[in-house]
């Protein structure tokens, strides 16, 4: 089985800190295959929108063809990119922050091969929609990676925050606006940012116009995720809108399997597993209010949900689970493909 796996994002400054990444290094371990940028902005003097992605690489498609099976694509939403009708070899299509209320072009997706989204909620609603190619593949981490170490509260609580922004409006979207507001609004809250090299001076402008500097720690290098979680409490995940972010971000899956309770958006579909199980708390809005609202449900029932995050980090989101998953997607899609 040889894959082609194709990101349409820009390559990121860290590839072994981006959640996709991560997941394709994993494919390929197990299937092999190489991986291409279909985004064309790395070398465009101009922005090119998304409906011209991956015509500056169909040349070169065209030779991968000649030696693999099918192609892999990872996007977040379920973008029509006119190049994947081109290809010649069955396309599988993983949409990584699933599927919103708004109905895409099912008509596209049911020409592709396959269509993968990481939660029930996306899957449900597109076989709603009668689309019948769609596949449930749920997310997963190397969970050996990590172990648990409890930190007392003591009246302080410190979160970890592993979702930075790409964009400067992304500070409003993933919250971040929001959880330095509420910082400097309680003194009991502190924060880890981890960062990926994009936008830093920009946070740390932030953080020093709300005087947070001994209370708000970014930390802009590769760093040991398992040894960061040591220190905090819980992980927070916010979004305004599913399409910025994973279905299940990376982010809060380390934190379940090093038993950290999480804050997570209702928008992100992790929030209906996290309302589920009672791993943490779901997020009713990106506001500080909101946020704070959450915060004080974490504090009341702290212990608690540090056991559900224990019991559920050792048994769902399994590494091995989800690339079984992929192995039956793509031996479905090579079947139907003779």
């Amino acid at each position: 089985m040889n894959i082609l796996y194709h990101l349409t994002i820009l390559p990121p400054q860290v590839p072994q800190a981006e959640a996709l990444s991560q997941e394709i290094a994993a494919l390929r371990h197990r299937f092999g295959g190489d991986m291409m940028y279909l985004n064309p902005n790395i070398v465009s003097p101009v922005y090119l929108p998304r409906l011209l992605f991956g015509f500056h690489k169909l040349p070169e498609l065209r030779r991968h063809e000649t030696r693999i099976d099918l192609h892999h694509v990872y996007n977040p939403d379920p973008f029509p990119f006119p190049i994947l009708r081109l290809l010649r070899k069955p396309v599988v299509y993983s949409l990584s922050s699933g599927i919103g209320q708004k109905r895409p072009n099912l008509r596209y997706l049911s020409k592709l091969t396959a269509v993968t989204v990481p939660d029930e909620r996306s899957y449900e609603r597109l076989r709603s929609w009668g689309l019948n190619n769609v596949h449930l593949v749920r997310a997963g981490i190397e969970r050996g990676r990590f172990s648990h170490t409890p930190q007392p509260l003591n009246g302080k609580l410190r979160l970890l925050v592993a979702s930075s922004p790409w964009t400067k409006a992304q500070f409003q979207s993933k919250g971040i606006d929001a959880l330095l507001t509420l910082a400097a609004q309680r003194e009991d809250i502190e924060l880890v940012c981890l960062w990926r090299g994009v936008l830093l001076e920009e946070m740390q402008r932030r953080v020093s116009a709300h005087n947070l500097a001994g209370r708000v720690q970014v930390i802009d290098r590769l760093v040991d995720v398992n040894e960061m979680l040591a220190t905090v409490h819980a992980t927070v995940n916010l979004a305004t809108n599913a399409a910025i972010i994973k279905a299940y971000p990376h982010s809060l899956l380390d934190s379940l399997a090093a038993g950290k309770p999480v804050l997570v958006s209702r928008a992100i579909p992790m929030a209906d597993t996290v309302a589920r199980t009672g791993c943490g708390v779901v997020v009713e809005a990106v506001t500080p209010e909101a946020i704070g609202q959450a915060v004080d449900e974490l504090v009341a029932n702290y212990g608690e949900m540090m056991e559900t995050a224990v019991q559920v980090g050792r048994r769902d989101f399994s590494l091995e689970a989800m690339i079984d998953s992929y192995h039956q997607v793509y031996r479905a899609a090579l079947a139907g493909a003779v």
